[in-house]
């Protein structure tokens, strides 16, 4: 999770670091998003506990599962306001056959959000793989 958390913090941040500057400005901006973003992120991942994690991937897997492209599925910890939400976006078949779907995810932890897109294919089992 902490892993997960920090590399997405730095793409997001990364992505919003590009948005700055000009020239080489852009390039330092950049690479400061990529750094705080890994710091944010990496933080929001240690603190997801078990059961966070737990409920973030059965709803995970039910949204993918069960709801339409654009149909938000949320979760939540009463005990420590840790929340979230998974919203299904493109669903496509592969050549070899299988089904895949695009998605948008959130996730707050103490006041820290970190959003994710991506794309999780199904797997023979029928559980979803996040693909890269």
């Amino acid at each position: 999770r902490e892993t997960v958390g920090t590399l997405g913090g730095a793409a997001l941040g990364g992505l919003v670091g590009a948005q700055f500057g000009g020239g080489s400005g852009r390039a330092i901006t950049t690479a400061v998003g990529i750094m705080g973003g890994a710091l944010i992120g990496r933080g929001i991942g240690q603190e997801l506990d078990r059961a966070d994690r737990a409920r973030h991937a059965q709803t995970f897997h039910n949204a993918l599962e069960h709801n339409r492209s654009g149909s938000m599925q949320r979760w939540q910890n009463p005990n420590n306001r840790t929340q979230g939400y998974v919203v299904p976006q493109r669903t496509y078949q592969t050549s070899s056959g299988g089904y895949c779907r695009e998605y948008q995810t959130s996730i707050s932890v103490g006041g820290q959000t970190q959003n994710g897109y991506g794309t999780a294919c199904r797997k023979p089992d029928g559980s979803w793989e996040i693909q890269g």
